[in-house]
């Protein structure tokens, strides 16, 4: 009979043993490879996505906002208004609050036109909606919209009016 083969251990060790190597050292240089990438990229990402925007701010300087001007409206504004069938007196001090000293004198220049549209606003009120809180914010509210639009009509920016301020609020 012819003998069996015999078959060399050590020889399939190193047989197995290269092949199983090589695709270890594949997969390694594999993940190094896709963590670099993944490192890149979020770098890269930085830099031109959320570095431009950083850099876009930086680029544009904010105005010095400066610190606020206060205008006072004097004399204070006394209107008379109807409520319960009574006639009510309403008297309003009011201050206007900007940052921009050329709105100042915008308002002291337009000064006459101001008083007469507040007067106006003020004088369509009732008494039970000013006797709450909520109807004096409204007619705040009101006051600066009136007041903006008079900048706007005298060539200032109305936006630069930031507040309307009741220094005084008294009604009778």
């Amino acid at each position: 009979m012819a003998e069996p083969p015999v078959l060399n251990a050590a020889s399939d060790v190193d047989a197995d043993a290269e092949p199983a190597a090589a695709p270890r050292k594949n997969r390694k240089w594999l993940i190094i490879a896709a963590a670099a990438l993944l490192v890149l990229g979020a770098g890269g990402w930085l830099l031109l996505g959320r570095g431009n925007n950083h850099a876009k701010q930086v680029e544009k300087p904010k105005e010095s906002a400066g610190p606020p001007l206060y205008l006072a409206l004097d004399p204070p504004f006394v209107v008379n208004f109807e409520g319960d069938q009574l006639v009510r007196f309403l008297q309003i001090a009011v201050q206007v609050m900007t940052r921009d000293p050329a709105i100042v004198e915008l308002l002291k220049t337009n000064d006459p036109v101001v008083r007469n549209d507040l007067l106006l606003l003020f004088a369509n009120q009732k008494y039970e909606v000013m006797a709450a809180r909520e109807g004096k914010e409204k007619l705040r509210s009101d006051a600066l919209t009136v007041v903006r639009k008079v900048v706007q009509s005298g060539g200032g920016k109305p936006e630069h009016v930031e507040q309307v301020y009741f220094t005084s609020f008294v009604m009778q």
